[in-house]
């Protein structure tokens, strides 16, 4: 076991004994929260909703004050009131349709969903749940039936259906995005809204999946919103609403053309292609100079999304350096301000090629291509047969929780 580890072991075995425990009632209040799927499984006795959810408040964020939605100011039968009206017609069923559809309909709102007809996507739809003729539809049918409008097509494909679908989009109608992607960027994306519908935004911060698996557990994700157009002065307060019924737990104000920046921004950055690109150069320089693959992998990748960055994700940097040994400190504060230094200038051209909309193009050609499933694939298939990913599948393997994918 390194320094580092035993080190954190040691942290953690303080938290631990220092944390004070939840009552039984209290954790059983927890994981009924906003989910009836979780509520149907535990047996408990009832407890006032304002003993465990908080509602809008103005926070200090660093020194800027920001105001934050909670759950609290939205009990089920409140939502399930302002919504009786309404029906949620919800377009496509990828990763977020999946997960906000799921969430909403077990909150007991009035859901149906829109899709191809026969597609992959009508099929995983029927083994949720959704009934044809009943809540699932096909795309034209489902917006003519609903309400509120929630396009949760993938970008390319809403630039490509939007001549379609735009005259479904009638006046009354609310017209909601997870993205804003298709109406910031326009002029690349031809998606223009109606001037006689609401326009709004909810966003979850993570995958459609960590959306479901946190509304199950009773928890909840954090999600932005914005209102891009509103015409009959409520569209804020809809969004907040949805947001709470999609499976959020709390969340923040923002615009669309600040989401959009950021998402791009963050996904290129250090959530996906600067984590793959910092993880792939550490181990690859590690290799050349005589390390072997599984020390190269558990000092690049295990040990930070095992022992490392858990710790920043639930006490912040400032912990997990404290955690960690004196010579994993001292090392760390050295070269953080130089890794600073040179990653600056790369993320600074990749957000103007953000903003300037080249990453909007570039999306969504190779999205839009006829050969996009083949061409995705043979770029992951790359990826997976990189050594540093072989060779993590035998490192993950040894794991005592370890489970057959």
């Amino acid at each position: 076991m390194s320094a580092v580890a035993r080190s954190t072991r040691t942290a953690l075995r303080a938290v631990a004994r220092s944390a004070v425990a939840p009552s039984p009632a209290a954790a059983a209040v927890a994981s009924r929260s906003y989910s009836l799927l979780a509520r149907a499984a535990t047996a408990a006795p009832k407890v006032s909703q304002t003993q465990w959810a908080r509602g809008i408040k103005t926070l200090d964020f660093a020194g800027t004050k920001e105001v934050v939605y909670e759950r609290a100011d939205w009990p089920l039968p409140k939502l399930q009131e302002y919504f009786k009206n309404d029906t949620l017609a919800l377009i496509g069923y990828g990763s977020q349709g999946h997960g906000q559809g799921l969430n909403a309909r077990d909150n007991g709102l009035n859901v149906i969903v829109g899709v191809r007809e026969g597609g992959e996507s009508w099929k995983l739809a029927q083994e949720d749940g959704w009934v044809p003729g009943e809540t699932l539809f096909s795309i034209e049918e489902a917006i003519k039936r609903g309400s509120i409008v929630m396009n949760l097509l993938s970008d390319a494909a809403q630039s490509a259906t939007w001549s379609d679908l735009a005259p479904l989009i009638t006046k009354g109608k609310t017209l909601y995005f997870s993205h804003g992607f298709s109406v910031v960027f326009k002029d690349d994306t031809k998606v223009v809204p109606p001037t006689d519908v609401d326009v709004i935004l909810v966003a979850p911060k993570g995958s459609g999946r960590t959306v479901r698996t946190l509304f199950k557990e009773g928890r909840g994700i954090n999600s932005s919103i914005a209102v891009w157009q509103d015409v009959t002065g409520k569209a804020k307060e809809k969004a907040i609403a949805l947001g709470i019924a999609v499976g959020s737990g709390y969340l923040y104000e923002t615009t669309f053309e600040k989401e959009v920046y950021s998402d791009l921004y963050g996904e290129r950055g250090v959530l996906m292609g600067g984590i793959q690109g910092m993880f792939k150069a550490q181990y690859e320089v590690l290799r050349a100079n005589g390390h072997s693959p599984s020390e190269a992998f558990n000092e690049t990748v295990e040990e930070a999304t095992q022992s490392l960055f858990p710790l920043i994700g639930q006490y912040g940097m400032d912990y997990m350096y404290a955690a960690c040994s004196t010579t994993a400190r001292r090392g760390a504060l050295d070269w953080a301000p130089v890794f600073e230094k040179a990653n600056r200038p790369v993320f600074e051209a990749l957000y103007k090629s953000v903003r300037d909309g080249t990453e909007t193009r570039k999306s969504l050609e190779f999205n839009n291509r006829k050969t996009y499933r083949q061409d995705l694939e043979k770029e992951l298939k790359e990826i997976d047969s990189q050594e540093i990913w072989r060779a993590g599948k035998t490192v993950r393997s040894l794991r005592p929780d370890y489970k057959q994918s």
